[in-house]
């Protein structure tokens, strides 16, 4: 890759291997680097242990979401999810398990897949992109066995509130809808847009991050990244983060987030901002803890730049890794 193409990479999506000694990212050019943090970590580390051991091409156009699963990683491109196996990508092998396509309306329509999460009630896999519905895939044999209608716009985050089996999804339409995922009807939807202290209208309403922790939620984009009680469905704190929030993550007391700024912001649950620690990528698109391995547990960055800043602690960048 040219010096004109790294300049002007993003990396949108990352995922720990099950064992967590591997993190894959995904860029906007439809490749996927698969880094050794074991090399990476290492005392004797050099340079070299900071670049991929494999980078291959998986799609046409970009890999906007990436998941683990206990032996295999999905990547997701346009209209399109594939399936790599850990042991062969650690081998160098790039040849994919399985491709499969979400049932359409018009084979004409490939519209790109935004978010992927695992259910593990039923071991199925949940997909929401551009076709405005999120589509629903048993894992084991690779059917798609139903779609969730209700969003007007696009889908840009998913999550899995496990315990009450529901799924939530946020999208450029400004809701976040609650779904039970035994009926595929809509629980509960929340435009967080028309709560006065969560709106900024001119960022606009779409909800680019979500994520759960049981009993609460954080959601952000447009309006400003909020945390939500979900059992009287309102927001408890606003964080006053400036710019877009694109993740966000529940870590022990913290609230992790990044977006529209050089840093990765330490929220604490009351709403105060606590500390910002400096990145290398200009803004950034995607956070990721590995929680899969004590020896390997880091945080890792990536953005708009070739470089995935990691953190062995939280408090400042350790390293870059580079694609």
């Amino acid at each position: 890759m040219g010096p004109v193409e790294l300049l002007h990479m993003s990396v949108f999506s990352q995922s720990f291997s099950h064992c967590g000694r591997f993190l894959a990212a995904g860029n906007n050019y439809g490749e996927i680097a698969v880094f050794s943090l074991s090399s990476a970590l290492s005392p004797e580390a050099t340079k070299i242990s900071q670049k991929p051991i494999l980078t291959f091409t998986a799609h046409d156009g970009p890999v906007f979401s990436l998941l683990s699963t206990d032996t295999h990683l999905l990547s997701a491109g346009n209209g399109e999810i594939s399936a790599w196996s850990w042991v062969e990508l650690t081998k160098r092998n790039t040849k994919s398990v399985w491709t499969r396509r979400p049932q359409y309306k018009s084979s004409l329509e490939i519209p790109e897949i935004n978010a992927m999460v695992i259910n593990p009630r039923d071991s199925s896999l949940v997909v929401g992109g551009g076709d405005n519905n999120i589509h629903i895939m048993d894992l084991e044999s690779g059917v798609f066995k139903s779609v969730l209608q209700g969003h007007s716009d696009y889908i840009h985050c998913l999550s899995i509130r496990e315990r009450e089996g529901e799924i939530l999804s946020g999208g450029e339409d400004g809701a976040v809808r609650i779904w039970d995922s035994r009926t595929g009807q809509t629980a509960h939807c929340i435009e967080v847009y028309k709560y006065e202290d969560c709106a900024r209208p001119q960022y606009g309403k779409w909800i680019s991050c979500l994520t759960t922790d049981s009993e609460w939620m954080l959601c952000g984009g447009g309006p400003a990244l909020s945390l939500w009680h979900l059992r009287t469905l309102s927001p408890t704190s606003i964080f006053p983060l400036s710019g877009c929030q694109r993740q966000a993550a529940f870590y022990q007391d913290l609230i992790l987030s990044v977006g529209e700024g050089q840093f990765v912001s330490h929220c604490l649950m009351g709403g105060e901002v606590k500390s910002q620690i400096p990145c290398t990528p200009p803004s950034l698109n995607s956070l990721a803890i590995n929680t899969n391995s004590t020896e390997h547990r880091v945080l890792t960055v990536g953005g708009g730049s070739d470089q995935i800043d990691v953190f062995t602690n939280l408090s400042y960048r350790a390293f870059s890794l580079s694609f």
